[in-house]
């Protein structure tokens, strides 16, 4: 059977990404691998000869979207069968490391299944598969280094912003949450990579570079000489480097704060004065239920402390509503905390029960009405208060980073991480402008490019 089509091309590339940054930097990853192996990228599974499911596990019924994506994905490659051309199918990501063994189950179609610390592999087992050759259809191995080190180094990279993954899995085992059974625990790059690999990515013209982890901000690395390196030192190295202008980084643990990241925050200009804090409720009794290993108090030291270090500083976070056992006033307490913190923008969910995490087999379940009631209210108030920031910008000379085209509009990012739109010009696309704002909504900005 002929992988190629009839007429007579590269084989065609289709990945879906579900989930956040990180899958979103392993699917750039994935692709680069294939592309240096001849393949081709196209947007649909139609006609593709290799589609990647690259998944997430941390929402609910993230695995039941998969199988029915999977299902519909079937039916093309059948299809194809019966033109004598062959689709593979790979699923990859954290469905794949919590349920290998249960996709091939329910859906034995699929030809190969990979972890996130396995997906290096997947060159050399799509070429067995292609040669009619028998693999081990799931490989889930946890060898980080193993990764990174197979990993292209050259980065396919058309934009003017990207991700550069610096510390993977986690360690802080969080009662409703699954990454450190999908991720597997804290592992740090070496910071020499991390430079050569951010290089690399200016050369290509990135001039904006987010810096990923699962808690990133417990990153960990050495140095070339073997010295322990903390994220607030890897970011000052950073900063250093010519034709990089912005950098940020995400996700983050109030734990994991430290003296030289404070540092950075005062000193690094390129740094953005923007952090994603996630503290998840505002309760000390939920808190110590979902094992965050903070309190109120200590997280709102941190916010303290990176208030002095950069006065202009805004935060987002993430909470979960609903949790086991939450009161109305541990529900209040999430509201004053609201209130309190300079939030410019937050993700607020329902808690979801996720299987094998302790949270799972709580007591005293929230029901779906009360968690939507809290839901929709914690979001009034969110909202409010995005609004309320992004109306301060009005009449204001902001510098804007272009990087999309919507229609007759070009679309950038704030230093805040706003979307701001103005009438589109080529010329301002991939490149850092000066906007005068006109408008200002509930989640985005107008203006008028003035540079």
């Amino acid at each position: 059977m002929n992988i190629l089509t009839n007429n007579n091309t590269a084989p065609k590339i289709y990945i879906k990404t579900y989930g956040c940054q990180m899958n979103s930097y392993d699917s750039d990853r994935m692709l680069e691998l294939f592309l240096s192996n001849g393949y081709k990228p196209q947007n649909t599974y139609q006609g593709a000869n290799l589609v990647i499911l690259n998944t997430c596990h941390i929402r609910e019924k993230a695995s039941e979207k998969v199988y029915s994506e999977l299902g519909k994905i079937n039916k093309e490659k059948q299809l194809l069968s019966k033109e004598n051309k062959k689709m593979v199918i790979a699923v990859a990501g954290c469905v794949a490391q919590a349920e290998g063994d249960q996709i091939i189950k329910r859906a034995p179609y699929v030809d190969v299944i990979v972890g996130p610390q396995s997906y290096h592999n997947l060159v050399g087992l799509v070429q067995r598969i292609n040669q009619n050759k028998t693999i081990d259809k799931v490989n889930l191995d946890f060898i980080e280094e193993e990764k990174f080190d197979h990993l292209p180094e050259e980065r396919v990279q058309n934009n003017i912003s990207a991700f550069l993954s610096i510390q993977e899995g986690c360690d802080k085992f969080c009662t409703y949450c699954v990454v450190p059974y999908t991720r597997g625990a804290e592992f740090s790059r070496p910071a020499e990579k991390i430079i050569s690999e951010a290089k690399t990515l200016i050369d290509s013209g990135v001039k904006e570079i987010t810096l990923l982890g699962q808690n990133v901000n417990a990153y960990h690395g050495t140095d070339d000489k073997g010295n322990s390196i903390s994220l607030g030192k890897l970011i000052m190295s950073l900063e250093e480097l010519s034709g990089l202008e912005r950098i940020r980084y995400t996700t983050s643990h109030p734990n994991d704060m430290h003296d030289e990241l404070y540092e950075a925050h005062a000193g690094c200009k390129k740094l953005m004065p923007y952090l994603h804090l996630p503290v998840q409720s505002g309760s000390n009794k939920i808190l110590k239920l979902m094992n965050r290993k903070h309190k109120i108090e200590t997280y709102l030291e941190v916010i303290k402390k990176l208030e002095i270090a950069r006065p202009d500083i805004v935060f987002s976070s993430d909470f979960i509503v609903g949790f086991p056992g939450e009161t109305e006033q541990d529900f209040n307490d999430t509201l004053k905390l609201v209130e309190q913190v300079n939030f410019a923008g937050c993700y607020s969910f329902k808690f979801s029960s996720r299987p094998g995490t302790p949270a799972a087999n709580y007591e005293n379940h929230i029901s779906e009405e009360i968690k939507s009631s809290r839901l929709q209210e914690l979001q009034s108030l969110i909202n409010k208060k995005q609004y309320d920031f992004n109306k301060s910008f009005l009449d204001k000379e902001i510098s804007i980073l272009f990087d999309r085209k919507n229609g007759d509009q070009l679309i950038g990012r704030s230093s805040y991480l706003q979307p701001v739109c103005v009438p589109y010009n080529a010329k301002y696309f991939n490149a850092i402008c000066t906007v005068k704002i006109s408008h200002t909504g509930p989640h985005s900005l107008n203006g008028d490019v003035t540079c």
